[in-house]
């Protein structure tokens, strides 16, 4: 089972966590599961990018990127190389390390 490193986010996981997911979990399911409360406005239907993650080390493992998460991460605050929707990544056999970025396009959260 592979491990999803979380690296400490003020809000959502002061401390970070490692925490053990599912092979073909999208990552933002595997969080959720564990109590790890990333934003996901558009219920993970691929609409937003609230739930967007900087995966630091296992990105290749991933599933490839289609054109419309190309193209809502264009939208994303903070976007780097290795940016994908939480929601649209989905967990191989390869262990990850994941940055949640401090902010979202979100100018409220909702509770999930």
């Amino acid at each position: 089972m592979p491990i999803i490193k979380i690296l400490p986010h003020v809000e959502i996981c002061p401390q970070g966590r490692e925490i053990k997911a599912n092979v073909g979990d999208s990552i933002c399911e595997a969080l959720l599961d564990n109590g790890i409360n990333i934003e996901h406005a558009c219920d993970m239907s691929c609409a937003c990018t609230t739930c967007h993650i900087i995966v630091r080390e296992g990105f290749a493992s991933l599933n490839e990127l289609d054109e419309n998460e190309e193209d809502l991460l264009d939208r994303a605050w903070g976007l780097e190389p290795n940016s994908r929707l939480s929601c649209q990544a989905f967990v191989a056999q390869k262990d990850l390390v994941v940055e949640i970025p401090r902010y979202t396009i979100n100018h409220a959260k909702e509770n999930h």
